[in-house]
């Protein structure tokens, strides 16, 4: 820990919401910017935009008091005057800058009303015996309260006394042209004025490439540590027993695809041993991965375990739990299906028949890893659109199946099978997947037809729904999807929502039959409306995303996504695929407002050029990162600091071949390593 004697509680307390809880962890606290106070600049050299010091004697001071309280100060040298601005003063601020004051003034020079001028620059008192800093001064990332002064302070001490030892050997640093570890710490701190101000910002310089390459090998280092260790973890053996899979695979009306045969038998493989399965199926918006979730369960099931089937949101639950009653009823087994929504007596009597055993496959929400759910045996357990999770709730449902057996030292715990329909690119999969296994589903059931997008402005609304009525007049049906149920006021008045827009919709085309779906309906209510609309009793439904995954209405030919510019790209490909799942043309059409911002232009020109779902996932990660894609943003998981993901691709290659080479040949060297960057940090991604 950082001595408490010579910090002050408070400080403490600071320094551990930016994640520093050790005087270690100041070392790899790096600056996001520098200031250059090592030269003073000419006041008429200054240029709009630069950031520069200059040096001159205060020659006016006053409170303005319009348009509102401001400070206004000129500050003069021999060639020029320059206004100092301040919307934000203590007393003291004008005291010191007084008139006749000699001061130093570093900030971002702009042009003003009256002239050149800086707003709030940091300020001091100046003269000839105030040297002139040696080294570029760095910006560190800070909270409220905690001075940059402060923060160099304690991060130079760290520099002094503690030992920077490199963790690589000399000859793998001369091998793979890396910096001294030592050397890049010391300069990315206290970087001299010779360094391009433009290679420490774009984090291309040697030093930071020697971070960024250490970040990136302890990441490989930690995945690959969480993969051996499982591997030695105890599972329940699930051989193949042929009896229950082949009476499903028999009674499909279709053929699995060669894709689908492939990733099936990768997990038959991998849940027949004593270790658990950790796999994640990657398939995009209809490839048929429920199918191949189905063929596990039941393989878990011959074996007499039980397999808890997880999604994220009700709907999406119940949509699969109503697939499974199809298909796995006619074998004699009945899903039973679990949820917060239940009324208590129906809740009580799933939660009985999942403890007694009676059942073998539980579906439902987060519900399922509620204290007061336990399974008798837990084989299995699929999660759903895994991203949508923190991390903590598939902990807790993977504990959930944790037992001791009698004959066995070591507690057993269940195989886990996690599903994306969001592809990952190949750089995400590499780096934050490194320690699970990825089955992949690169291709579509026959028979579906590609799906045409088109981009059109809200001023051509009222096209728009004679499109609808057209299509729904030749005997198909229409999804009218809206981002938000009711108004808020944190959006724009003119913002529709699925309540508004059903109104108008009905109002504007009575011949047809008009649905609504969204979150708050009552369940009972919602699953009737899906119900008719996939019966054909209703020509369009209007709906909030809930129908972005799950819904399967071969006869739905036509989408209109209201306001996909405030939308995310894996979200608009989600909801696209809800169409073309027969053999009618289909049309998506991403109804946007104008003016766009640079962001949504970039994501909707993405979504209209690409259907494929990976090329997609790698242009979200470049616009957005890779927080998103992990579902990590809302579970708490550290992202990558320093490398970045698009432009490292090279250093990741590179630390994978190392930490395999570690791990293999130098295990004392990767322990160490991973003390240095992992030591404090607390990584739930092997979850």
């Amino acid at each position: 820990m950082i001595t408490p004697a010579k910090i002050s509680p408070a400080t403490l307390a600071k320094l551990a919401k930016l994640g520093i809880h050790h005087r270690a962890d100041l070392l790899l606290h790096l600056p996001l910017r520098y200031e250059d106070e090592t030269h003073l600049a000419p006041i008429e050299t200054l240029q709009a935009g630069e950031t520069a010091q200059v040096e001159g004697i205060i020659t006016h001071n006053e409170v303005a008091y319009r348009p509102r309280r401001t400070l206004v100060c000129r500050l003069q040298d021999n060639s020029g005057e320059l206004y100092l601005r301040f919307l934000n003063f203590y007393p003291s601020q004008i005291k010191q800058l007084a008139v006749g004051q000699k001061i130093r003034a570093i900030g971002e020079a702009r042009m003003g009303y009256y002239g050149m001028e800086m707003v709030h620059p940091k300020c001091r008192a100046g003269g000839e015996d105030t040297p002139l800093q040696q080294s570029l001064t760095p910006i560190y990332p800070t909270t409220a309260g905690l001075a940059q002064a402060v923060l160099r302070k304690l991060i130079n001490n760290a520099l002094e006394t503690i030992p920077l030892t490199d963790t690589l050997p000399a000859a793998l640093r001369q091998k793979l042209h890396l910096a001294d570890f030592a050397d890049s710490l010391r300069l990315l701190h206290n970087p001299t004025p010779d360094i391009a101000a433009s290679a420490l910002e774009e984090r291309n310089h040697a030093a930071w490439q020697r971070i960024k390459f250490d970040e990136l090998l302890a990441q490989q280092l930690s995945m690959r540590v969480h993969h051996q260790e499982r591997n030695k973890r105890k599972a329940p053996k699930l051989a193949a027993k042929k009896l229950l899979t082949q009476q499903l695979l028999q009674a499909l009306p279709y053929q699995l695809t060669k894709a689908q045969q492939k990733v099936l038998k990768e997990i038959n493989l991998d849940i027949a041993k004593t270790h658990p399965m950790q796999r994640l199926l990657l398939g995009d918006v209809g490839s048929g991965k429920t199918v191949v979730a189905a063929l596990a369960a039941l393989q878990a099931i011959e074996n007499g375990y039980q397999v808890a089937f997880m999604a994220p949101t009700e709907i999406l639950a119940e949509q699969h739990y109503l697939k499974l009653q199809e298909w796995l009823q006619p074998l004699g087994l009945a899903p039973v299906w679990l949820s917060g929504s239940l009324k208590k007596k129906d809740k009580t009597a799933a939660i009985d028949h999942i403890a007694a055993g009676t059942t073998q496959i539980a579906v439902g929400t987060h519900a399922l890893f509620q204290t007061s759910v336990t399974f008798k045996n837990l084989g299995l357990v699929i999660v759903d659109e895994q991203h949508k999770f923190g991390v903590q709730q598939r902990l807790a449902l993977r504990n959930k199946g944790k037992a001791t057996a009698p004959d066995l030292q070591k507690s057993i715990e269940p195989h886990q099978l996690m599903m994306s329909a969001t592809p990952i690119p190949r750089t995400l999969a590499m780096s934050y997947y490194a320690d699970l296994d990825v089955s992949t589903i690169d291709e579509l059931p026959p028979g579906r037809t590609p799906i045409v997008t088109k981009l059109v402005s809200d001023a051509r609304r009222a096209e728009v729904f004679e499109r609808v009525r057209a299509a729904c007049l030749a005997g198909r049906q229409a999804y009218w999807v809206c981002p938000l149920i009711e108004e808020s006021d944190a959006l724009e008045v003119e913002l529709q929502n699925a309540i508004a827009t059903h109104q108008q919709l009905t109002e504007a085309l009575p011949e047809l039959k008009v649905g609504l779906a969204h979150g708050r309906l009552p369940p009972a209510e919602k699953a009737a409306v899906m119900a008719a609309f996939k019966a054909g009793e209703l020509h369009l439904l209007v709906a909030t995303t809930v129908i972005e995954v799950g819904v399967d209405v071969p006869n739905a030919s036509l989408m209109v996504i209201d306001h996909a510019e405030r939308m995310g790209l894996a979200q608009l490909h989600q909801l696209r695929g809800r169409v073309g799942r027969g053999a009618a043309e289909s049309m998506c059409v991403l109804l946007f407002m104008q003016p766009l911002s640079e962001l949504a232009r970039e994501r909707l020109k993405v979504i209209y050029e690409n259907t494929d779902g990976f090329i997609i996932a790698q242009q979200d990660l470049q616009l957005r990162g890779p927080g998103e894609l992990l579902g990590a943003r809302q579970s708490g998981v550290a992202m990558l600091r320093f490398a970045d993901l698009t432009e490292d691709e090279d250093l990741l290659e590179q630390a994978r071949s190392v930490a395999d080479e570690l791990l293999r040949d130098a295990p004392d060297v990767a322990r160490a390593h991973l003390q240095r960057w992992m030591a404090n940090k607390h990584d739930f991604l092997h979850v």
